[in-house]
């Protein structure tokens, strides 16, 4: 596909845009999650501890003391997949970071009619459109810059955020179901 790059190449925008970073994570799981160590204990049933020295988490820390914000909108299955339950057990990390995550039942993300694909959006005027084969590995980025397609993206943000709940209250309900 043309256009398409490495995620690699895109990591600086995380450390340059100016005030806000927001993720949209439309995925039943993902395989860089499955492959890790940490995964593999929580379908053990250990809890994941918080990584304060991850690099993700000593980024958000740094930016976020200087205004700049980061958040996100998973969706997730009634039930939740055992990727989004490790999702949502590992967000007290980055939420302590100062990242601001939240949930939204796929239902109500097929009613708002949100993109099907996982993206970045950078300061309301970059969308990075990840793309994720089959066995949710990401494969590749596009940058986009084209104005309609990220008003799309804003509009898709503004939506999902107005319905979409903290994390920590919908981990507890999934934790005081099973």
């Amino acid at each position: 596909m043309p256009g398409l790059r490495p995620f690699a190449e895109i990591t600086y925008l995380f450390a340059e845009f100016e005030r806000t970073a927001w993720r949209l994570e439309t995925r039943r799981g993902y395989a860089s999650d499955r492959q890790g160590e940490r995964f593999k204990a929580f379908m053990r049933g250990v809890e994941p501890q918080p990584e304060p020295e991850h690099p993700w988490n000593v980024n958000v820390r740094e930016r976020t003391a200087q205004g700049a914000q980061f958040s996100r909108v998973r969706i997730i299955d009634d039930p939740p997949t055992d990727g989004q339950r490790f999702l949502m057990a590992t967000a007290a990390g980055n939420v302590a970071a100062g990242e601001d995550i939240r949930v939204l039942p796929r239902a109500e993300a097929t009613q708002l009619k949100l993109p099907d694909f996982d993206l970045w959006l950078f300061d309301s005027r970059t969308l990075v459109r990840m793309h994720i084969d089959d066995t949710d590995t990401t494969t590749g980025v596009e940058v986009i810059e084209d104005p309609e397609q990220v008003l799309a993206a804003c509009r898709a943000r503004d939506a999902a955020w107005r319905t979409a709940v903290p994390t920590a209250a919908a981990w507890a309900q999934v934790r005081s179901s099973m």
